[in-house]
Order: structure tokens, then C-alpha cells, then sequence
């Protein structure tokens, strides 16, 4: 089973009223829950571990993972609200205003987690969960207390706003990365983890040496590579779609590349490290494939397993 670890909130999308101003429709999301999501919809087994509000967007939240297949016995319900980002959309692309104080994801102590059992064999992590204290040092926890027995994919989805103190978020950040078997960074995001004028390949070694099996490198409309720890190289190209908007697309994205890695059976650092440029291929390509139905429809929209061709 694969542990999706990280935040789970309310994105408020502007939608048209009978008035001449737009008003605001709550809508699940987050980055973290987007994929656990696609996962459950993917048919892959998934469960999510998150703090939850006991108030009404909370309810909805934990409703919505149930009705997408995820197991929510892990998640921590708290009676403090709920996080909301509130959305603009220009040209499709969405920008985002985050409420975010005292909320139940974010005041996560790391006494909070729980003990994981033998089921779990996967850890996914990334988002805002990873600024954002101090419920950033909770998951920063679980994975030293529980990474070195379990696949171990992150997603930093660098936001350099939401990062309060850089010294601290880069030495809790680095120190969760040295657990990873599967780091996927944007062109951006690389060049934020590992600044200076070295090229793409030098910085990827980097990470490489710091002990992944594979880092995915994302370019949007340019497609993805994956580099592997034997120094092969593979890549895919987006596959082409009417795009509505971008919602959530790296997140389906990722579960795309877990699902196709879990029925390959590839799911253990051990298998991770023997994976070959095939294999590598055709995760990435999967992700591709399920981040297209995504950006092809409203909002963080992730496709049931009978939607894809």
C-alpha cells in the first residue's frame, strides 16, 4: 500500500453568479490529496495520512478520499479549520492565495504520527506539507522513524513564499531527500535544491549521489526525463490534448508514475534500484497519460482506470 503523506485542503475556484461578480466554490484539492486520489481512482492501493478538520470542508475532504478508493484510517482529525486557497485561473494557469494559520494539516506535531504497519510499503510525500511548520517537521519524522525499510518518492514542489526560514527548510528538506528512492523536481525546482551554474546533468548527479534510484525531471509542455542511478537516461513527451487548465496535473502525474511502478512490482528500494530504462519509460509514460485526462478537464479532475485508452 502506498501512504500519501501531506496536505489535504479546499481550493475556492472563482465561478460565475447571476451577479456581475464571480463568487467562490469549494472544491477538494491539495497536492498530496490530488494524488492520493488519482491513486484510488487508478485502482492502486492507497491510503492517505493528513490532519483533518472536524468542520464541514473537512467532512468533505474525507469524503471525497473515501469515495476515490483511498483509505483514510490514518488521517488526524483536529477541531481546527480547515486550509483554503483561494484561486485565480489566467489562461488556465492557476495562482493561489493561501489561508493557512492554525489549521488542522499544518499544527501536526510529530508526536502525532502514528505507528505504520507492515502494509504500507510506500511513502509519498511533498507539497506545501513540506514548508509549512510545524507539520513539515511531523512528516520529516514519520520518514527518518520509517524510510529506510519502504519505497520512498517526494515531490518538493518548491514555493519559495511559503518557506519562512531557507536555512531551516533546506536542512530538513535535504535530510528527507537522502531517504528517497524517487525524487521528481521541476527544471526550477533543481535549480532551487541545488543552486549555481553547474548544468542539468551535474545537478541531477547530485541528487543522484545523495543515494535515489531515479529523478524525474519535469519541463511542462516539454515533457519528462528520468535518470537513473546506473547513469541511463529516458524520456517522454506530453501526450497532446485540449488543454483546460493545469489543475493538479504533477500530482496525477505522480500517481500515474506510482501506479505503473506498483503493478510493476518495482515498489521496494531493492526493486527501485534494478529498474531498468524500460521500466523507467513506461512509468513516466503513464504518468503522462494520466496527467493528459487531467489537463483536459476542469480543475484537479484525476481519471478512473476505465477512462484511459
Amino acid at each position: 500500500m502506498i501512504l500519501c503523506c501531506g496536505e489535504a485542503l479546499i481550493d475556492m475556484i472563482p465561478t460565475p453568479t447571476n451577479t456581475q461578480r464571480d463568487g467562490f466554490v469549494p472544491h477538494t484539492g491539495g497536492a498530496i490529496f490530488n494524488t492520493a486520489v488519482a491513486l484510488g481512482r487508478l485502482g492502486t492501493e492507497v491510503a492517505m495520512l493528513t490532519g483533518l478538520s472536524t468542520d464541514m470542508f473537512g467532512q468533505q475532504l474525507k469524503a471525497d478520499l473515501e469515495a476515490s478508493k483511498v483509505d483514510t484510517h490514518l488521517v488526524i482529525e483536529a477541531p481546527r479549520p480547515t486550509t483554503l486557497a483561494f484561486v485565480q485561473l489566467r489562461d488556465g494557469h492557476a495562482t493561489y492565495d493561501f489561508y493557512d494559520e492554525n489549521s488542522a494539516g499544518r499544527m501536526l506535531q510529530p508526536q502525532d504520527m502514528p505507528d505504520l504497519t507492515d502494509e504500507i510499503d510506500t511513502l509519498y510525500f511533498g507539497g506545501i506539507s513540506l514548508a509549512c511548520e510545524p507539520g513539515a517537521d511531523a512528516y520529516a519524522d514519520l520518514l527518518q522513524r520509517n524510510g529506510d525499510t519502504r519505497a520512498v518518492m517526494i515531490d518538493p514542489n518548491i514555493r519559495p513564499g511559503f518557506i519562512q526560514d531557507e536555512a531551516r527548510y533546506r536542512t530538513r528538506l535535504d535530510k528527507m531527500l537522502a531517504k528517497c528512492d524517487i525524487i521528481k523536481v521541476s527544471d526550477e525546482d533543481l535549480d532551487w535544491i541545488v543552486p549555481g551554474d553547474a548544468g542539468l546533468d551535474a545537478k541531477v548527479a547530485t541528487l543522484l549521489n545523495r543515494g535515489a534510484a531515479m529523478i524525474i525531471v519535469t519541463r511542462g509542455g516539454d515533457g519528462a526525463s528520468g535518470y537513473l542511478a546506473d547513469g541511463s537516461q529516458v524520456s517522454v513527451p506530453v501526450e497532446k490534448v485540449q488543454v483546460v487548465d493545469t489543475v493538479g496535473a504533477g500530482d496525477t502525474f505522480n500517481a500515474g508514475v506510482l501506479a505503473k511502478l506498483s503493478e510493476l512490482g518495482l515498489l521496494s528500494k531493492a526493486a527501485l534500484k534494478g529498474m531498468t530504462g524500460d521500466q523507467a519509460k513506461a512509468a513516466l509514460a503513464h504518468g503522462a497519460k494520466v496527467a493528459a485526462v487531467t489537463v483536459s478537464r476542469a480543475g484537479a479532475n484525476p481519471p478512473w482506470a476505465h477512462e484511459l485508452s
